[in-house]
Order: structure tokens, then sequence, then C-alpha cells
């Protein structure tokens, strides 16, 4: 019996090592991704401040998945052909009996006229590279700064949390006075999150904006970005000499290239709550892959779901163990829709942070709190600890 993982972050490493543990032998565990190194993507926000070195929070794959009994490819999977069973990357083809799509996002940097020329993304180690490079070029002419989201952005919480480390960083550097600094973003309000926010959420960011000095745009858009300006759908054009704005993810080209898997526009996987493919019964997919929809109504300004870490690393728990009941011919499926998954984030704001629980991501809740820590960012710090020592053992049963 063949396993083929398509992508090897959270949600595939997951997978990959959880159905290779409890079937060993019985199975045949592949895993594909075009990155040789494991990235914990929730510490990149601390790359361009000099906080963390890109190899302080990467793990090489290969040797890891090995020790475990999982192949390794490092390759780039182009597309699949369902009907064959066949998946095809630029080096070789690869049969599979079950396929596992968790290949992440597409960064969509042409979504606003001007945003790949005169914006930098935090969200990959080349980009948060460039982001340091730039803020280093910054410091001898500082002026205007725009942190914020596009419409169609899903990943607000990694932009507040540049926006609040970026501000300490500018404080350490003495040139803060200088510096006038915006948040914009297509959320209603503050502390949306695109999860229909958490009790206290709003109030809590409304005062580290006012306490930081921090001027905030909501309910926008953006026009165009130009090497000096930024243009809001409100008419609002903002003076800049440093932008950081989230664009919107939709799927890979592997997932565009593949017709078969009948995607929507967004080119996500449409799966069942068991994250198995809505139509086709031996295709899964986990962690960013998995298409979601916004459980809350769209205003003039479009904007996305989160998706983060830990819900990640959850649907490639649920995948691997439906795949193992599968295998073993047991008709049981476990089921979590997203959005039913807990919440379980830290939020940090420069050596501060805000500490997210509650027991469902999406409304309605039964509990849900936002507590913040101004001592110090230690769950921050534990959780990045926490996770890099388990990819360094592929240990993939522990939460």
């Amino acid at each position: 019996m063949k396993v083929l993982v398509v992508g090897g972050n959270f949600a595939g490493s997951t997978a990959a090592l959880e159905i290779k543990r409890k079937l060993g032998k019985e199975v045949e565990v592949t895993l594909i991704d075009r990155n040789p190194d494991f990235i914990y993507i929730p510490s990149l926000i601390w790359v361009p401040i000099g906080r963390r070195e890109v190899d302080e929070i990467s793990i090489p794959r290969e040797k890891v998945l090995a020790r475990k009994g999982v192949k390794f490819v490092l390759d780039t999977a182009t597309k699949v052909d369902t009907e064959t069973q066949i998946v095809f990357t630029e080096h070789g083809q690869y049969r599979y009996d079950h396929l596992i799509i968790a290949t992440g996002p597409k960064v969509q940097m042409d979504a606003v006229p001007g945003l790949k020329e005169h914006n930098v993304y935090i969200g990959t180690p080349v980009g948060a590279m460039k982001t340091r490079e730039k803020l280093e070029e910054f410091k001898e002419n500082p002026g205007p700064i725009v942190i914020g989201a596009t419409q169609g952005a899903g990943c607000m919480g990694g932009a507040y949390e540049f926006l609040f480390n970026l501000e300490k960083w500018l404080r350490d550097q003495k040139i803060r006075k200088k510096v006038d600094l915006h948040w914009i973003t297509p959320e209603p309000y503050l502390g949306h999150f695109g999860i229909d926010g958490m009790p206290l959420g709003e109030a809590m960011l409304k005062k580290f904006m006012e306490m930081f000095h921090i001027t905030y745009h909501t309910s926008v858009g953006v026009e165009k970005v130009t090497g000096e300006e930024v243009f809001l759908s409100d008419g609002t054009v903002i003076e800049s000499r440093f932008k950081m704005l989230m664009p919107p993810f939709t799927g890979v080209d592997f997932i565009k290239n593949s017709p078969q898997l009948h995607c929507g526009d967004n080119q996500f996987i449409p799966t069942l709550p068991s994250y198995q493919h809505e139509k086709l019964e031996n295709v899964w997919a986990a962690g960013l892959a998995v298409n979601v929809a916004p459980p809350f109504e769209q205003g003039e300004v479009p904007f996305s779901v989160p998706k983060t870490g830990y819900p990640s690393d959850v649907t490639g728990k649920i995948v691997a163990h439906n795949i193992i009941n599968a295998i073993k011919g047991i008709e049981k499926r476990e089921e979590k829709a997203w959005g039913k998954i807990a919440g379980l984030c830290v939020m940090d704001a420069g050596e501060k942070e805000v500490i997210i629980v509650s027991n469902s991501l999406f409304k309605p809740r039964k509990f849900a709190i936002m507590v913040p820590n101004v001592i110090f960012d230690f769950f921050k710090v534990f959780l990045e600890k926490y996770f890099l020592w388990k990819l360094k053992r592929g240990i993939s049963y522990l939460p």
C-alpha cells in the first residue's frame, strides 16, 4: 500500500509520520516537497528584526523522515492524474493508493497593482530576510510605514504580530519618533481575525494601538501601491517609505494544474469534515490546502479566514487516522470541520503577547478568552521550542 504526501510542513509531516508509525511495514509512505527544510513559520516574524536567524527555526526533513521510515523526495509536484493515481513532478512520477495534499498556499503578490514591486512579505524565509535588508536601509532614512493586509487576505494575525514587533524595533533603534506608523485592514473592526472576533479582542487591540501611537484604518482595501504611497479603497492616500502588506492566498499550481480535483476559483481542495476529497475517495487534504468558507458575511471589502499551525497539525492527524482506518477496512471516519477545531494561538506583541484560547475556532463557541501577558512573550517562545523539539525527533502523536 502506497501513501503519497505532497507538502511537508505542519500538516504533511504530521500525517506522514503518524501513518508510518501506526502501520509500519504495511505501508510505504513517501513525502514530496520542493524545500529540504521544515520551517517553523510562526517565528518568521522575528527574522526581519534579528531576533531569530532562519537556520534557528529550520530542520532538515530527510534525516528526520528517514529515521522514521518515511521516504523524502526533494522535488516539485506539478500535477496529479487521479484516474491513473500518479503524481507528476519536475523529475519523476509517483504512484499512490492514497494521496494527501498538504501543499500550503500560493501567495498572490499580483493581487494589487504595485504590491510585488513595492511591498515586502514576511511569510517565507527569503521574504523575511529581504524584509530585514529593507529595514536596515530604512534606518538610514526613516519615515512613514504602512503595515497590514490587502482585500482577500486571511493571515491578519501574522501582520498584527509584525506590526507590534516592528514598533518595538523602531524604539530600540531610537527612530520611533521619526515614524508615523499606520495599520490597514479589510476587517470591519480590530481583532476580527477572520473568525468574527473574540471577547474583548477589539477593545484590547484598540488599547494597544493607542498605547503604541499607531493610526489604524479598518474596512479598507488597497487600490495600488507605489514606492512612496499606499492608495486605499476609501480614497485615503498614505505616504509610506516601508510597507508590509499581507496578500491573499490561493491554492498552488499543483492543484490548478490538476482539473480532476474539481476545485473552485481559489484552488483550495473541497473536502468533507473528514478531510477526504468531496468526490475522490482516496484523495485527502490537510492544512492550508483545505478549502474553508468564511463563517461570516462579507462586507464591501472581502477577506478570508486564518489557517494557522495548530489546525494544520490537527487536520494532519485526522487525515492520518482516517487513512489508517481505510487501509484496515474500517468504515468509521473521524470528522471535525475546520471551524470546530479548538482555537489555540499566541499573538506576539513585541516581547509581550496575547494568549487566545477557545473551544471552537468559529462561532458559536462555548468558551473563548484573550489574555494579555505584558511581561514577556514566554508562551510564544515555548510553543516554538516545543514544535521544533517535536519535529526534530519525528514525534507525530503529541499535540
